[in-house]
């Protein structure tokens, strides 16, 4: 289900920043992008993570600007001592050619050192803000799965009225098909057994019934409209829903010998497969 959240507060060693967006996806899945310094607290944000959300591409974002250093900085004396001394040597060996900056010794690797800073305030105070932003996602999430109910709800209307609609014509067909076979035998001339005749009636209107696939479907569509209501995750389980749902339809249009039967269960099928991409955004 999709969704967008960004959280972002001032902390004494910088500024902190969440972003996170949600997608739609079959599974859960996770995307991190953490700054260096917070990098050993993944897991326990992987954690978070994973109790607020059940379904989707979730990608997360940490943005840290840190203020700029204002504690001591360490030198090495030992490190900065030797490399005087070999600076020295090798201004001797070249003579007047030889320059020697100060600055070019604080730079090399390990001679300056910034004094160590504790990230566990820093890695709590994200971990809180990161559940700031997991509520105001959860939000948006919701409000999305506030549409996408009313669309399925929708639908569910329109499979009913279909289905409804296919009741009511089921008696004039089976009608059409009887006179039409009852033409048919006195065309011929022939003399029929009418109790023979009543038995191939029987098996031709039993072929022809479609009473258990609309009550099948019908269940299916209370089962849909039980699932939203639920709050527990549905979406795995509403996926197998279109799935019955399409082979009710199926079979309807199969059994259908009636042009405006078998319209109704297409556009049954047009509803079900729109049903069907919606449910990909459920969690």
């Amino acid at each position: 289900m999709t969704g967008f959240a960004r959280r972002e507060r001032q902390h004494p060693l910088g500024l902190l920043a969440w972003e996170l967006r949600s997608v739609n996806h079959r599974y859960l899945e996770i995307g991190l992008r953490l700054p260096e310094e917070l990098r050993a607290s993944e897991g326990a944000f992987r954690q978070l993570i994973t109790g607020s959300a059940r379904r989707g591409k979730v990608d997360c974002s940490l943005y840290f600007r840190p203020v700029q250093a204002s504690g001591t900085v360490e030198f090495d004396a030992a490190l900065l001592s030797a490399l005087t001394a070999r600076a020295r040597e090798a201004a001797a060996a070249a003579g007047a050619a030889a320059r020697i900056g100060v600055v070019d010794l604080m730079r090399w690797p390990g001679v300056v050192r910034e004094t160590p800073r504790d990230l566990a305030p820093l890695q709590d105070a994200a971990a809180a803000l990161l559940g700031e932003a997991l509520e105001e996602l959860a939000r948006s999430r919701d409000s999305e799965g506030a549409r996408l109910q009313d669309a399925l709800e929708q639908r569910c209307d329109g499979l009913l009225e279909f289905a409804a609609r296919v009741v009511a014509r089921l008696p004039e067909v089976r009608e059409r098909i009887h006179g039409k076979l009852r033409d048919r035998v006195a065309e011929l001339g022939a003399t029929v057994d009418q109790e023979r005749l009543a038995q191939e009636l029987a098996i031709l209107a039993q072929r022809l019934d479609v009473d258990e696939e609309l009550d099948r479907l019908r269940g299916h569509v209370a089962e849909v409209r039980k699932a939203l209501t639920s709050r527990e995750p549905a979406g795995r389980r509403l996926d197998f829903l279109m799935q019955e749902l399409n082979r009710e339809a199926n079979t309807l249009s199969s059994k259908s010998q009636d042009i405006e039967t078998t319209r109704t269960a297409v556009d049954m099928k047009v509803l079900i497969e729109q049903m069907r991409e919606q449910v990909q955004n459920v969690e």
